[in-house]
């Protein structure tokens, strides 16, 4: 790269000009000199992988823009010491994290979007079973709240399954004993919502990462939300 060289003068120059544009507050400026555009951020490869588009899926899914995504946020496999047994999955809620709970002090830990206030679940309970593509039918006390949902109650047969199904690519069903909890482990083509508190009390994951999970976990698996 080309070194430039400023001069006492020029440097002082410029320094008054800064001084200037500070003082003005919420004034906009003309530009002094060459502007520079904020650079890029750098994805490391493997989440490029990771995130890439799945053509093969039942209903095709882009790529995730990872600039939407803080980088903690991504999957991974982390150390996690805990008594729960192998196969268990572990919402942590206060930090926006899933983990998978796996051998030798390990787990699969993947970004997740959460409840609303007024909207959280936690607790002990299983998933009772797993549904690629699913279809999607509100609960009742969503559908009073937003009566222009009541097109996809059960009477009406829910939603069909694709991306702009809010279950995404998978769900899987939370259950305490034989009680369904109306509570989800799903996808979402959302991106910007991971690592927030936006759904109304589901678990939302990235559609690459609740196809992955979806794969890990199997029916009847623990399920702890803290």
């Amino acid at each position: 790269m080309r070194r430039v060289n400023l001069s006492r003068r020029q440097f002082m120059t410029g320094t008054a000009l800064l001084s200037g544009l500070a003082v003005s507050g919420c004034m906009t400026a003309a530009p002094q000199g060459p502007t520079f555009a904020p650079a890029e951020p750098v994805i490391p490869s493997p989440y490029l992988m990771m995130y890439g588009p799945l053509p093969d899926e039942q209903f095709p899914v882009p790529a995730v823009d990872l600039t939407q995504v803080p980088e903690q946020y991504l999957r991974r496999q982390v150390d996690y010491p805990t008594t729960e047994r192998v196969g268990t999955v572990v919402v942590d809620t206060r930090n926006f994290y899933l983990y998978l709970v796996q051998e030798n002090g390990k787990a699969m830990r993947y970004g997740v979007g959460l409840g609303r206030q007024g909207f959280e679940w936690s607790g002990r309970a299983r998933i009772a079973w797993k549904r690629p593509w699913p279809r999607w039918t509100p609960p009742d006390e969503m559908i009073a709240r937003q009566p222009e949902l009541e097109q996809y109650s059960v009477r009406n047969g829910g939603m069909d399954p694709g991306l702009e199904n809010p279950l995404g690519a998978r769900a899987l069903y939370i259950f305490e004993g034989n009680v369904d909890t109306l509570y989800r482990l799903h996808g979402t083509n959302e991106v910007w919502s991971i690592g927030k508190a936006v759904s109304s009390g589901c678990v939302r994951l990235l559609n690459q990462d609740v196809i992955d999970l979806y794969g890990r976990v199997t029916n009847g698996a623990a399920i702890v939300v803290v």
